[in-house]
């Protein structure tokens, strides 16, 4: 496979169920979640930027616990303040924003910044309005958009996602009317897939937690076409970063390897612990 540097990994790594099943059964309370993962992974994506910027000695804590792995870049989710309402661009929150991704981004270690917007956010001219705005005044970050709704499905849409230089989010999501289906979209020198899992019910369900929501684990044959259509794509991107976020229960980082052998042609190196939760990861495993 030729063009994009492809880069695999979970959404996120702090979750209390991923102790003796992603993590080492038994694992001291001070044992680093994210200095683990880097041995495994070139990529994950930070989701607490979503719920609140991080102070800035905790971005440069990030930095330093993936030193040693000299390949290793983050992506980071923008905080859910610019993207669920009430959208505002104010002066304070832009800069807390900025405090919090420059020591990514100041190190290279930032690959892109996700804008992800819920399926509320429709596409219509007061949208793109906002949309270009928000871009402008995070231009300084590779940015990509995630949306749900099929309103964003147009050519028009990506023509000017061209224009602004932002990369269009691919996602893998349950579809339910108007619901943004798969989409195999380049529009920027990056792309950003993310899967979500495909569990429908509870997907839509306003009961239903946001662990119950991500517990789905990919069979090998689901994952397939996404890996054929990263192929395809590859050669007119530069980097691509591929999401799992089916989180529940270390579903998302035993999907992720799964693709990483699809992907390479080869075995991957895999955490003990994991492979004793998902017994079939030995089909890929290198060892």
């Amino acid at each position: 496979m030729t063009g994009a540097e492809i880069r695999i990994g979970p959404a996120g790594w702090s979750y209390d169920d991923w102790q003796g099943r992603v993590y080492p059964q038994g694992a001291p309370s001070k044992f680093d979640q994210l200095a683990y993962l880097k041995d495994f992974f070139d990529t994950i994506e930070v989701n607490s930027t979503f719920y609140r910027p991080p102070r800035p000695n905790v971005a440069e804590s990030w930095v330093r616990r993936v030193e040693d792995n000299p390949n290793f870049i983050f992506t980071a989710k923008l905080w859910k303040h610019f993207t669920h309402a009430p959208r505002t661009l104010d002066r304070e929150a832009v800069e807390q924003v900025r405090e919090s991704m420059n020591p990514l981004h100041d190190s290279g270690r930032l690959g892109a910044v996700l804008c992800q917007f819920p399926w509320s956010f429709k596409g219509s001219r007061s949208s793109a309005r906002y949309l270009k705005d928000l871009f402008e005044t995070f231009g300084e970050y590779p940015l990509a958009l995630e949306v749900r709704h099929a309103s964003w499905d147009t050519p028009e849409v990506y023509e000017w996602l061209r224009e602004q230089g932002v990369a269009f989010c691919n996602i893998d999501q349950p579809v339910i009317g108007r619901s943004l289906d798969k989409t195999e979209e380049v529009t920027a020198s990056i792309g950003y897939f993310r899967l979500h899992g495909q569990n429908r019910e509870s997907w839509f369900s306003e009961e239903a937690g946001v662990d119950e929501r991500y517990n789905y684990l990919y069979d090998p044959e689901e994952l397939q076409p996404w890996a054929e259509a990263i192929e395809r794509l590859a050669p007119q991107l530069s980097r691509a970063f591929i999401i799992f976020n089916n989180h529940y229960q270390g579903q998302a980082p035993a999907n992720a390897l799964e693709m990483m052998a699809r992907l390479s042609g080869a075995g991957v190196e895999i955490p003990s612990s994991l492979l004793n939760a998902f017994p079939r990861l030995a089909e890929v495993s290198k060892t």
